[in-house]
């Protein structure tokens, strides 16, 4: 558990966070307000957490019944900056409770192990086993090496040997036996997906079920998903690469989402559009070029941190 002093460096960074989250999502940041928020993010991990953990709470929000959201997006500058500062003080106000969201664990502020936006990492545990985090992951790993927690966010572990590891989700705890496997979990679901050796799965409230080598299957609070196929080019990710064949645009840009700091939007109509291509992680920017020079759409820069694509104009 949080001490006492821990709780209250805890709550003025969350505070902190929520208050550039305000600002942000009304528009009114200048370029050199945005560059302060980015520095904030990356003085420390902490920072770089809470500042995920009030994006998580926004998305939360974000799924409340659509004649409320229709009339809080109806409402306009002034009244609507309040109204977002109204919720979001709800969480500052009480912290306790918004961390105890399943999308933001206490647990999360203390991890053991975590990763910032658009960072990777690689511990070696003290069996010999290979442990990648991916971008903005948190995790926790028991005395005895043989057990981690995520927290949030993608894990590759490879073992070195066949006996059994436990990877703990919030949706459910896997054994893997040998070989390797990769673990996501995201607000809503986690997604198992062994790349070699086997895997027994118990699930929080369905039966327990098993994996081979190329198998994946997604769990979530309304139940597991079929057992499918393994994309081995998933885990493009622990080389920094993100590969797409014939995606949607929109599911490639929310994957591009979470390795970009700052905001990243799109117009829906953009969403079907498909890519095929390998791109790398360390410059998302760069991505965003790229698709706009393959695709018909264009970027629109409001400042360094915040694009948005649009279709592209047809020239007269």
């Amino acid at each position: 558990m949080l001490n006492p002093a821990a709780k209250d460096d805890a709550r003025r960074v969350a505070r902190a966070a929520a208050r550039w989250l305000v600002r942000v999502e009304a528009g009114e940041l200048s370029e050199r307000e945005l560059a302060s928020l980015q520095r904030w993010r990356q003085a420390c991990e902490t920072h770089e957490r809470a500042w995920h953990n009030a994006q998580a709470l926004r998305s939360r929000f974000a799924k409340v019944p659509p004649a409320l959201a229709m009339a809080t997006l109806d409402r306009t500058g002034h009244s609507r900056r309040q109204m977002l500062k109204g919720v979001l003080g709800l969480a500052v106000a009480l912290p306790a409770g918004w961390m105890a969201l399943r999308e933001m664990p206490v647990a999360a502020w203390s991890a053991d192990f975590s990763t910032g936006t658009g960072k990777r990492r690689t511990l070696t545990l003290a069996d010999g086993s290979e442990l990648q985090l991916n971008t903005g992951t948190a995790v926790n790993l028991d005395q005895a090496g043989r057990r981690v927690r995520l927290i949030r966010g993608e894990i590759a572990l490879r073992l070195h040997d066949t006996l059994p590891f436990l990877i703990d989700t919030a949706h459910g705890v896997c054994s893997l036996r040998g070989g390797e496997i990769n673990v996501r979990q995201d607000d809503s679901a986690a997604q198992f997906a062994v790349y070699a050796g086997s895997a027994d799965l118990t699930p929080m409230r369905y039966s327990a079920l098993a994996l081979r080598g190329g198998q994946q299957v997604r769990v979530s609070d309304r139940g597991v998903g079929p057992i499918g196929r393994f994309d081995p080019r998933q885990l493009g990710w622990r080389d920094g690469v993100l590969v797409a064949i014939d995606q949607p645009l929109g599911d490639v840009l929310r994957d591009l989402d979470r390795y970009r700091p700052g905001v990243l939007r799109w117009a829906p109509e953009l969403e079907a559009l498909r890519v095929t291509g390998s791109f790398r992680l360390a410059d998302p920017d760069q991505v965003l070029d790229i698709l706009a020079a393959t695709l018909p759409v264009q970027v629109q820069w409001r400042t360094r941190y915040w694009a948005t694509l649009i279709p592209r104009q047809k020239a007269a």
